[in-house]
């Protein structure tokens, strides 16, 4: 069982409930499918397990160091060797939102799998990634927020495509997840088959060991589901006007069927085509560069990766420190208030990086032209 979902979406809320049910036992955000360049020619690298782990410590955070084959005949029996030595004899998993694009991949390496796609409205999400890049230098990288908006796009073309085929997708949404815990998953094991555990509706003893520490990850390791759409608003008004624009879209697109939330959109404008194509472009320039640096950890010397590693992270330490002591914020602005980065949207970063996220994150257009 696969569950996706763009990122902060509520695909870690959703992980921790479903592992709650004994007969299920998701991996969280293993990710090797991701590294799939390291099965080809029909065998794996010798160090396929320590790239793995040196990529997101998919091994250690899930305890498996030494139960694992060192050797695998291609990437889908790697992948299910990890699952099942995980899950034992439960229903073996993973939960990802890196496999919002993969779904199709995901669903002919694993003609069997069951598919939960999770949706949530498209602004909540870009929020939610804003509020994440105040602590994660990963959120707050170079176009975080065009992945997220039209990654959401990207997905609905994977589900579609799947239920097309005949393959076993249940869809649910977020907004319903936290205000009904209990009737969202009891259609989930409906879906799967299996018996309902009442403790599918708290966190409270939830296993959340294999979860990145984090401080966006503070609710879903928290005691009571919350919804996290209740806050103060974060988007620049050019963003959410641009959010708006193609939910409109996307709603005439699919006949109201999509995307479910919001309810009724602000506003009637549509993106134009100049805009829908730059941000397209943007789009798929990103995810050649995800696929990109994968490769590059797929194939390239360890000690020069980890060195890498270790340069990058003095960089961004001193980059902080350097932050600390400079004012980023406008003339007149009060540096009490939230930062001038997440006022705008953007995440953490140089003031170079700041810029270029300024020009390319959700796409530039003339009407949202940012100075």
């Amino acid at each position: 069982m696969f569950v996706v979902g763009i990122w902060r979406s509520g695909t870690s809320l959703l992980y921790a409930l479903l592992n709650q049910n004994p007969k299920l036992s998701l991996m969280y955000e293993g990710d090797l499918l991701l590294l799939g360049a390291m099965f080809w020619g029909g065998k794996s690298k010798t160090d396929w397990k320590q790239r793995w782990d040196f990529w997101n410590m998919g091994l250690t955070r899930h305890q498996l160091d030494s139960r694992i084959p060192d050797h695998s005949s291609n990437l889908a029996s790697a992948i299910e060797s990890v699952g099942r030595e995980y899950a034992g004899e439960a229903i073996w998993g993973c939960k990802s939102p890196s496999y919002y694009d993969r779904l199709d991949q995901l669903s002919r390496l694993f003609p069997g799998a069951r598919f939960i796609i999770i949706w949530r409205d498209p602004a909540d999400t870009l929020r939610s990634i804003v509020r994440a890049s105040e602590n994660s230098t990963w959120f707050g990288k170079a176009g975080m927020s065009v992945r997220a908006l039209l990654g959401n796009l990207e997905m609905k073309k994977g589900c579609d495509l799947l239920l097309a085929r005949g393959c076993c997708v249940h869809q649910l949404h977020y907004e319903e997840l936290v205000r009904e815990p209990a009737a969202v998953m009891t259609g989930v094991c409906k879906f799967l088959r299996i018996p309902y555990d009442p403790r599918m509706e708290v966190l409270q003893g939830a296993d959340r060991s294999a979860i990145f520490s984090a401080s966006h990850h503070a609710l879903v390791k928290g005691e009571r589901i919350v919804s996290g759409s209740r806050r103060s608003e974060v988007l620049a008004p050019q963003v959410k006007n641009k959010v708006d624009r193609y939910v409109v879209y996307w709603k005439k697109r699919f006949r109201g069927n999509w995307p479910k939330y919001p309810l009724a959109p602000e506003g009637s404008a549509e993106p134009s085509l100049p805009e829908r194509a730059f941000d397209s472009l943007a789009f798929a320039i990103f995810r050649v560069w995800d696929r990109t640096v994968a490769l590059v950890y797929c194939f390239a010397p360890l000690f020069l990766l980890a060195a890498y590693r270790r340069a990058k992270g003095r960089w961004q330490q001193d980059t902080i420190e350097d932050e600390d002591n400079r004012e980023f914020t406008p003339a007149g602005e009060n540096r009490n208030q939230s930062d001038s980065r997440v006022s705008r949207g953007v995440g953490q970063g140089d003031p170079t990086d700041v810029q270029f996220a300024q020009m390319i994150e959700v796409g530039e257009s003339k009407q949202e032209s940012r100075p």
